[in-house]
């Protein structure tokens, strides 16, 4: 399978410091490699309704739901774009996995069996100069990964808080050049062990 990027976009402003990081990584991605990027700020879900046990389910065709569901699907690496938001993912990611949810009992589409073996990264921007905040952003991906059966990427972390902040972040813009390029572990939960 052709390699194919999906960057889904978590801030609440657009061009932010996360977003600047993403692009520069995503600048170092091979000419063939596809990119697909979608703000969910300009494509905002509903709220999700947790129906898993509940309710017949469908393949969702238009809108939003829809368009995210099919982005999801055709990506071989799916690249969470989110800042640091009281040190977790933003409430646009959240409401984007919590669909993983549903996706899961959608009939005809083994979701997780075809998310298995793809991978999930993330990139985040965050104030604070010690890094270790954002371990519950990470864990959240990271845990994600492992349940799907997914390869984990890491996170790529950056320095910044007022917009543009993040190109002064030497040390993130040169791991940005090869942070793509790393062969993914499959995730694992940290309770597993070899």
């Amino acid at each position: 399978m052709t390699r194919r990027f999906l960057f889904v976009l978590g801030s609440s402003r657009s061009d932010g410091n996360t977003e600047l990081l993403a692009r520069r990584a995503a600048e170092q991605l091979p000419e063939d490699v596809e990119q697909q990027w979608i703000d969910l700020a300009a494509h905002p879900l509903p709220d999700f309704e947790d129906l898993r046990h509940d309710s017949d389910h469908v393949r969702p065709t238009q809108g939003n739901v829809a368009l995210l569901f099919d982005a999801t699907l055709a990506a071989t690496d799916i690249v969470i774009v989110s800042p640091l938001y009281w040190y977790s993912v933003s409430a646009h990611v959240k409401r984007y996995l919590d669909y993983w949810s549903g996706w899961l009992r959608t009939p005809g589409v083994d979701f997780k069996a075809t998310m298995a073996d793809r991978t999930l990264w993330g990139v985040t921007a965050l104030a604070h100069e010690e890094q270790e905040v954002a371990d519950p952003l990470v864990g959240t991906l990271s845990n994600s990964a492992a349940y799907m059966k997914m390869r984990f990427g890491g996170v790529l972390l950056g320095n910044g808080s007022k917009p543009g902040d993040v190109l002064a972040d030497t040390e993130a813009l040169a791991r940005a050049k090869t942070f793509f390029a790393q062969e993914a572990p499959l995730a694992r939960f940290p309770y597993e062990t070899d």
